[in-house]
């Protein structure tokens, strides 16, 4: 191809996507609110929602939102426990389709990939090869996904989220500052809670406001940092898709019904928050090295220990006792709100490796 290179970038993320897969297996839930998370037993259930369809978000349900106010927003809603073994496959699904184009790709959760489409030369032949992946990822799963396409891919990911459900967001290069002007600088991917409430009192609003900001105050408030955050806002974004990156981590939690301090109720929670956990492991075909366990307190204070270890491993078994070993570590003796487990530092199985013993 003459003339100078063309970076496309697409951005695909799966809509509403634990709460689409259950109505893709139970047709009779579909345009009803369906709520995945823990059981809220009438509204005095403990724990948090996972995900909800777009119809029980119109009710104000929100994921990581308490399951008892989910339940107070809409009692009618159809509440369900998450069945992570479905959804692990029909993401399978759903980046086996991707990859079978043959582009650069890179996965970065459970439910949105990144795609280098740079070869197809124009973003006329982007916006056909994206209506085809969704028409495909249609046809043949019953799901649906939102894509951006950008020439980077932190406005890709922007994008992808610009018209969900269902959506399609093409932003060519001439049109980035205009996109990215008017949206809240919450939509720059990193910006939490707290950046955002500094950016507020800086006057900073807009990712325009944030984009014609001095960049030396920026500096002065957030550091280093600043700089990329900055360069983000006037769509500059030199990150690159790595083929073949590995999820970051795999958790479980639980939130108990009553805050406790019994030790054997605590011991059994630990054992099957780790089968649970390992048993995702096996289904993605991963060894680990890091384990976290997070304890939340009474009061919602939160305590949380890692332990990286020499070896890989995959073994449920290696997993108890770890997180046995940080529990006496760490606990201080207060009931217990909820408690989880988190495995990080991947590679691919290996039939070649051996698991070795602690």
């Amino acid at each position: 191809m003459q003339g100078e290179y063309q970076r496309i970038i697409l951005h695909l993320d799966m809509d509403s996507f634990y709460a689409s897969v259950e109505v893709q297996r139970r047709p009779e839930l579909a345009h009803k609110p369906v709520v995945i998370g823990a059981d809220p037993k009438h509204g005095k259930g403990r724990g948090v929602v996972s995900t909800c369809s777009y119809e029980a978000r119109a009710f104000g349900i929100l994921s990581a939102m308490s399951i008892s106010q989910a339940f107070s927003l809409c009692p009618q809603a159809i509440f369900l426990p998450p069945d992570f073994p479905a959804y692990v496959r029909a993401s399978r699904a759903v980046m086996a389709i991707l990859r079978s184009y043959g582009y650069r790709l890179e996965q970065m959760s459970i439910d949105e990939a990144f795609l280098d489409i740079s070869p197809l030369g124009n973003f006329t032949a982007a916006q056909q090869f994206a209506e085809e992946i969704k028409a495909n990822i249609s046809h043949r799963l019953g799901l649906s996904c939102s894509v951006g396409i950008t020439p980077s891919m932190a406005v890709a990911k922007i994008a992808s989220d610009f018209q969900k459900p269902d959506g399609l967001t093409i932003v060519q290069p001439s049109a980035l500052q205009d996109f990215l002007d008017p949206l809240p600088v919450r939509k720059i991917p990193g910006v939490g809670k707290k950046a955002e409430a500094l950016l507020f009192e800086m006057g900073i609003r807009t990712i325009g406001d944030l984009a014609g900001h001095d960049v030396q105050d920026l500096i002065g408030r957030f550091g280093r940092s600043a700089i990329a955050l900055h360069q983000l806002a006037r769509g500059i974004d030199g990150s690159d898709i790595v083929e073949g990156r590995e999820a970051r981590s795999l958790s479980r939690e639980t939130t108990f019904e009553t805050d406790t301090d019994d030790l054997g109720v605590i011991a059994s929670t630990i054992d099957a928050l780790a089968q649970s956990v390992c048993d995702n492991l096996a289904e993605e075909h991963l060894w680990f090295r890091t384990i976290t366990l997070k304890i939340r307190y009474q009061g919602f204070i939160t305590r949380s220990k890692s332990r990286s270890q020499l070896h890989l491993s995959g073994d449920a078994t290696v997993v108890r006792s770890l997180v046995h070993a940080l529990f006496r570590e760490v606990y201080d003796g207060r009931k217990i709100r909820l408690l989880g487990i988190r495995l990080s530092s991947f590679e691919k199985q290996d039939n070649g490796q051996v698991t070795l013993p602690l």
